[in-house]
């Protein structure tokens, strides 16, 4: 990653980026503390309000308070324009109002744009900005058409509502539904198991929003000309199907043997798509078998790709460690890829945000578990769900307690700004020491 950039008398552009996803969070938080925004015309508690819009800006999916039964209209409202602004990143939904009102753009706006998005370069930021908003408005817009078919025969002409608020919330990899009932909340997608409708459009809503803007314009410029694309954008897409094809044989195999064989398929596949980042589940996870649920873990934790509305740790990075230890084991010195060497800080940097989430995961999960009294292996796959900004939930996190909440808040929020953005924008200004001590060799392995 590049060097942060820092103007005279500015803040960086990582601290803008922290900044604006704070300020959009809190915001939230005391939108959706008023009476307008529950069904119950009552003030939610703060630390609940705030936990859902961090879920919501964080696109993450875990809630403490059900969404359908819960909140209003308004609130749902407030909360679907949260996850459209944390999905898009903040930066960017701001540089789409100021190309709204045709005012230019300054240096430093265009530096902050280029980070939040991971573009490789300044030039031709605004134009890639462009691309895509009109792209996400397009893609939400046709997923919401597909579904609403479904929606409406179940629901009458509020299924126009519910097709576009689970569009926006799979694209964005948010997670989030409005299908509980009083009786069986928190339902995600389960009674639509069976349904190819539904299960495909999601799917392809997940794993699209999770590709990342500039594989978007690598498709859109060079088609089914595999070998033109970026060496990035060819790892994103293989990473991302074999991510999706090894899991979903092994969940074939381990679980959803008690089910039909369309209905077990669908389930296989959607479960290998929702860890990454999305948080929908069409089936009762904690009937899964403990290899199913360390998978799980696995796949929430590496989440989606740079520059998209996924979190996570991101397949690039998972892809250049795994690549490193390929050249460690033949013996050769650099990472090597599509006739290409990884360069060595990429290799720094995925090595650095790997240590960064595992402390995390590891232990917010213990946190939770001594603060809950809650079994260990439990804690894990809610504490990787947060990280990794899934929303994925084994059921306990609606009964967490106030310290706990804000525990996942934390995970969440360092989840979908990354580990390194935060370590940028703190040590922002700090020189460089361009000289090296002494070298000497240590033995690992």
């Amino acid at each position: 990653m590049d060097k942060p950039r820092k103007f005279r008398g500015r803040l960086s552009s990582f601290q803008i980026i922290i900044l604006g996803f704070v300020a959009v969070t809190l915001l939230g938080a005391l939108i959706l503390m008023l009476p307008i925004s529950a069904k119950s015309r009552t003030v939610t508690p703060f630390h609940e309000a705030l936990f859902t819009s961090t879920s919501a800006v964080c696109v993450t999916g875990l809630v403490v308070r059900d969404t359908a039964t819960h909140w209003s209209a308004f609130g749902q409202a407030v909360i679907l324009v949260l996850i459209q602004i944390g999905g898009l990143g903040v930066v960017t939904v701001a540089a789409s109002l100021a190309l709204l009102s045709k005012r230019k753009f300054t240096l430093m706006q265009r530096s902050t744009m280029q980070e939040a998005i991971a573009a490789p370069k300044m030039g031709g930021i605004v134009r890639l900005t462009k691309f895509i908003l009109i792209t996400t408005a397009l893609i939400e817009f046709v997923g919401a058409l597909a579904m609403m078919p479904v929606f409406c025969r179940d629901f009458g002409a509020k299924g126009v509502w519910m097709a576009v608020f689970h569009s926006v919330s799979a694209f964005c990899n948010a997670g989030f539904d409005i299908l509980g009932t009083p009786d069986a909340p928190y339902a995600s997608l389960t009674s639509y198991a069976g349904s190819p409708t539904v299960n495909i459009t999601v799917m392809l809503l997940l794993i699209v929003g999770g590709l990342g803007f500039l594989t978007w314009e690598d498709i859109r410029v060079n088609r089914h000309h595999f070998k033109k694309y970026r060496v990035q954008s060819k790892i994103i897409l293989v990473t991302t199907a074999v991510l999706i094809v090894f899991p979903a044989l092994l969940f074939f195999f381990s679980d959803f043997s008690e089910l039909s064989g369309k209905e077990r398929v669908l389930s296989s596949v959607f479960q290998a798509v929702t860890p990454r980042t999305a948080g929908f589940n069409t089936a009762d996870l904690s009937a899964m078998t403990e290899i199913g649920r360390a998978v799980m873990i696995v796949l929430m934790l590496i989440g989606g790709s740079p520059g998209s509305t996924a979190g996570g740790m991101k397949t690039t990075t998972f892809s250049v460690l795994m690549l490193n230890a390929l050249a460690t084991f033949r013996r050769k010195k650099d990472a090597e890829v599509f006739g290409r060497t990884v360069d060595v800080g990429t290799v720094k940097n995925a090595a650095t945000v790997l240590v960064m989430y595992v402390a995390l995961f590891l232990g917010g999960a213990i946190v939770l578990s001594a603060g809950e009294g809650l079994p260990l292996g439990t804690c894990l796959f809610e504490a990787a769900s947060a990280a990794g900004t899934v929303g994925l939930t084994l059921g306990v996190t609606p009964g967490l307690g106030v310290l706990s909440q804000a525990v996942l808040i934390v995970l969440m929020f360092v989840g979908r700004v990354g580990g390194l953005t935060l370590m940028f924008a703190a040590l922002s200004g700090t020189g460089r020491n361009s000289s090296k001590l002494p070298l000497e060799k240590i033995t690992v392995g």
